[in-house]
């Protein structure tokens, strides 16, 4: 299996930065997530996958309210690392395909090509006014526009061959212009002229992730997408949209084994699942009301529930919005399922944002990632950490050996690279073969 580890501020529990074990100010010391890094990169995981957000929201996640820009961290990490994969959100909606282009090369180059752009279209409505908008374009429109933004990167990081800076001193040529390629895109939503001014990836081209689950994102992941995140409650919703995404990807001619799914997983281990629950409740004690009702109203795409009474159910009528309509789905389906009120449900959501939560002993943890494994539910997982760092040196020092001597964990890296360790075969330059 691949494993990912999420990073969002000191840990994807809403209460994790006032656990008496964590640095609260965490999420601005780069010593933190290096320590998160080197413990990681230990437990030979695949990669670090890091959120961002583009508004202030003072009743967000408090660990994230203030926090690094994701290529400043992930460059700065890069030269502490020497294996683990460097994966960074960054939004379509509000960013130019050259920009992301050239700072995804000079991460991949930087890290000797470790690096992964996860492709998101921006749903929270707070960050439509800091660039200049009253709102987002709707949601087919922004999945619409994010596909040609990709395919622009896409056609800019292929602008230069394999060998064509020879950088030749005796002849006193510094590159084949044959083997430059200026792309001249001209579409509906962009127009970009390039070359890129940053050479060929070390991997071909950097990984791309895509973590919408909705009709719009499946096509897009399915389209262009390596690595697939995304959230499911039941092994049966897991084996569904596994089925439903390779099944779209071969529409795509592209084969099942180029996309890996993993989803979001939250593991609490102890010695036993019931000391595994106890720290769960442990944290849960520290969610206060108003944090955890706007977290629920966030997820529901933005629709308010402050006014809900707590104790009563979620009503059956909460409309669609403009925002994240997958989430909202799955947050709606949990708690039909399972009966939940108000209370109860932000409860859930709060310590893992919608997220599979897990409880038990490294055998029963490993066993319960197996089982999504063996029945194709999943190709691995993003590992969302209740808390940092302490959560995953649990998760490396006493869960990888179980998965280890089952066979379904590396013992070492298998390359260098990211998609080297993800299975993923290095990008050949078109043009190359167009001349064959």
């Amino acid at each position: 299996m691949k494993l990912g580890v999420f990073l969002m501020g000191t840990g994807h529990h809403i209460a994790s930065w006032r656990h008496p074990d964590v640095q609260a100010n965490g999420s601005e010391d780069f010593r933190f997530f290096q320590r998160i890094a080197e413990i990681a990169e230990r437990g030979k995981l695949d990669m670090l996958f890091l959120s961002d957000g583009l508004s202030f929201n003072q009743l967000s996640h408090p660990a994230e309210l203030v926090r690094f820009e994701p290529f400043t961290l992930l460059g700065a990490l890069s030269a502490v690392t020497t294996h683990i994969g460097l994966a960074a959100t960054a939004t379509t909606t509000y960013n130019e395909p050259f920009h992301i282009a050239r700072k995804f090369a000079s991460l991949d180059h930087l890290s000797g090509g470790r690096s992964a752009w996860n492709v998101v279209t921006s749903y929270y409505q707070t960050e439509a006014s800091n660039f200049t908008k009253q709102s987002h374009l709707d949601h087919s429109l922004r999945y619409d526009k994010a596909s040609e933004f990709v395919e622009v990167v896409k056609g800019l990081w292929g602008s230069w061959e394999e060998d064509a800076l020879i950088r030749d001193k005796e002849a006193g040529i510094y590159f084949h212009p044959e083997k430059l390629h200026t792309l001249n895109h001209v579409g509906k939503y962009y127009t970009v002229t390039g070359p890129l001014n940053a050479s060929r990836s070390p991997q071909g081209r950097p990984v791309i992730i895509q973590a919408g689950s909705s009709d719009d994102g499946i096509n897009l992941a399915a389209k262009t997408a390596d690595v697939i995140f995304t959230a499911q409650q039941t092994l049966e919703e897991a084996k569904s949209f596994y089925n439903k995404v390779k099944q779209k990807v071969v529409e795509y001619g592209r084969s099942p084994d180029d996309v890996k799914i993993m989803p979001g997983v939250s593991p609490y281990i102890g010695r036993t699942e019931e000391e595994a629950r106890h720290k769960y409740e442990e944290l849960q004690k520290l969610i206060t009301p108003e944090i955890g009702l706007d977290f629920l109203s966030e997820y529901l795409g933005g629709f308010d529930v402050s006014g809900f009474n707590l104790d009563e159910r979620l009503p059956n009528n909460i409309p669609e919005t403009n925002g994240n309509q997958s989430r909202r789905q799955l947050i709606i389906d949990l708690a039909k399922r399972e009966n939940l009120t108000v209370r109860e449900l932000y409860l859930r959501i709060a310590g893992s944002r919608g997220h599979r939560i897990i409880f038990g002993s490294p055998e029963q943890i490993a066993d319960q990632l197996e089982e999504w494994i063996v029945n194709k539910g999943a190709d691995g997982f993003n590992l969302m950490l209740p808390f940092y760092p302490n959560g995953l040196e649990d998760f490396v020092d006493l869960v990888i050996p179980v998965l280890q001597q089952r066979g379904l964990f590396r013992k070492e890296y298998e390359g260098m690279t990211l998609r080297g360790n993800l299975g993923l075969s290095k990008v050949q330059s078109v043009y190359i073969k167009q001349k064959v």
